[in-house]
């Protein structure tokens, strides 16, 4: 059975869920569009009335969200490897936390990543809550860090609710935030620097889940080769 999300809702004290029915309306008719939903007709029909250089009719504006609380499940159905092979497979792949529960550590990337591009939003008027469910994390084994290097492989779902009710708007969507990363000398010089695997991921999460939730266009990852076609398997 497929891993489902759930249904937990977080509460903030003294916050008023949204009642101006135009305000409901506006919400769901921008989730629509951001999950994929057809509003073609409505844009050809309204562009025969508007000029041709009219931006609005480039792209649809961003929906203003203030996500008031995020939630990351990393379901346990998800396989963990801790082989040392150049692709040791498994849906869990990370080693620069000490051994322990990887799931766990999972979360905790997670939720710093989203939380820090949260950070960086605009400040919105529409409340939501940020519900997201990993679906791979496939960082690099011991052996392919320190030669060949690959790519991070870092998949999840996500939904966005109502914080008071729970109530879904519109389907999970998936992101892929897919990168290179770094190996041998290279991995060893950004080491130096600060920037280990755990940084890079953090980084990614952040401007990838800002991109989603601020922009009309989304995020899209970087083309990763054969390596990134392989790590999908």
């Amino acid at each position: 059975m497929a891993p489902q999300f759930m249904g937990i809702v977080q509460h903030n004290e003294g916050q008023k869920p949204v009642e101006d029915d135009m305000t409901y309306i506006r919400l769901i008719a921008a989730l629509m569009l951001g999950f994929g939903l057809s509003a073609c007709a409505s844009v050809d029909t309204a562009s025969r009335n508007a000029p041709l250089e009219s931006p609005a009719l480039l792209q649809p504006a961003p929906l203003s969200l203030d996500v008031r609380a995020i939630r990351v499940s990393v379901p346990k159905s998800l396989k963990v490897s801790e082989a040392n092979r150049y692709y040791p497979g498994g849906d869990i792949v990370w080693r620069e936390d000490p051994l322990g529960d990887r799931h766990e550590q999972v979360k905790a990337i997670f939720e710093a990543g989203l939380s820090a591009g949260v950070a960086r939003m605009d400040h919105g008027t529409v409340p939501v809550m940020l519900d997201v469910m990993v679906t791979r994390f496939h960082a690099l084994s011991e052996k392919a860090r320190y030669t060949i290097g690959g790519v991070h492989a870092v998949q999840f779902k996500f939904l966005l609710r109502n914080p008071e009710t729970g109530e879904a708007y519109g389907e999970p969507k998936f992101v892929k935030v897919d990168f290179k990363a770094y190996g041998g000398q290279m991995a060893i010089n950004a080491e130096r620097k600060g920037l280990t695997q755990k940084v890079r991921i953090i980084d990614h999460l952040s401007e990838a889940i800002r991109q989603e939730l601020q922009t009309s266009e989304g995020y899209h990852a970087e083309a990763t080769g054969l390596i990134g076609a392989l790590n999908q398997i």
